[in-house]
């Protein structure tokens, strides 16, 4: 297996300095999967700005990380899943809908749960959702703009959750009270 560098500020590549140092300010560590993605800065650069660009959507926080963490467990990422499930819990998203992400179960919410079923479909389709799951998200109350942004978060987590498994990225601390296996999910 080829072993993959988990950069810091000092050992980066130059062009990636400067973005693990605004990590470094923004977070108070650099996380694992930006120092591993440091190797190809215009990765790292790429991943950063679409995270920035993915917050900037007309979804809540509850609505993005619901199609982040599904990308996560669907693509079987344990280290996204991990700090995804950190970073919803700090952004004060509830805690069932968390569990139903991790654990693949419905949410209670119907408008929420069709979001989580139309990115399930995004995924597994690898973007060919039919005109009927176009319709049952925008029936649910969403519109063509948030499917659009189903597509945009999708493309987000395939630079994470590909990174993480070629690379085999370790679980920083800062997430490993929230450490998540599919096995676990499966036995849920």
């Amino acid at each position: 297996m080829t072993d993959f560098a988990t950069h810091t500020v000092e050992t980066a590549p130059e062009a990636a300095k400067p973005l693990l140092e605004g990590a470094q300010k923004n977070y108070g560590f650099v996380p694992n999967l930006l120092g591993t993605m440091a190797e190809a800065p215009a990765l790292l650069e790429g991943y950063m700005t679409l995270a920035g660009i993915v917050g900037k959507t007309a979804l809540s926080e509850t609505e993005r990380q619901i199609i982040l963490m599904t990308n996560n467990r669907l693509n079987g990422c344990t280290y996204c899943m991990a700090a995804h499930t950190t970073i919803a819990q700090g952004a004060g998203v509830p805690d069932d809908v968390i569990e139903a992400l991790r654990n693949n179960s419905p949410i209670a919410d119907a408008k929420l749960e069709a979001l989580r079923q139309f990115s399930i479909v995004v995924n597994e389709t690898r973007g060919w959702p039919t005109d009927a799951d176009v319709s049952a998200l925008i029936a649910a109350g969403y519109t063509k703009q948030t499917v659009l942004e189903v597509v945009l978060a999708t493309a987000l987590k395939v630079l994470s959750n590909y990174t993480n498994h070629i690379a085999s990225t370790d679980v920083d601390a800062a997430f490993a009270k929230n450490k998540w296996s599919a096995d676990q999910a499966n036995a849920a």
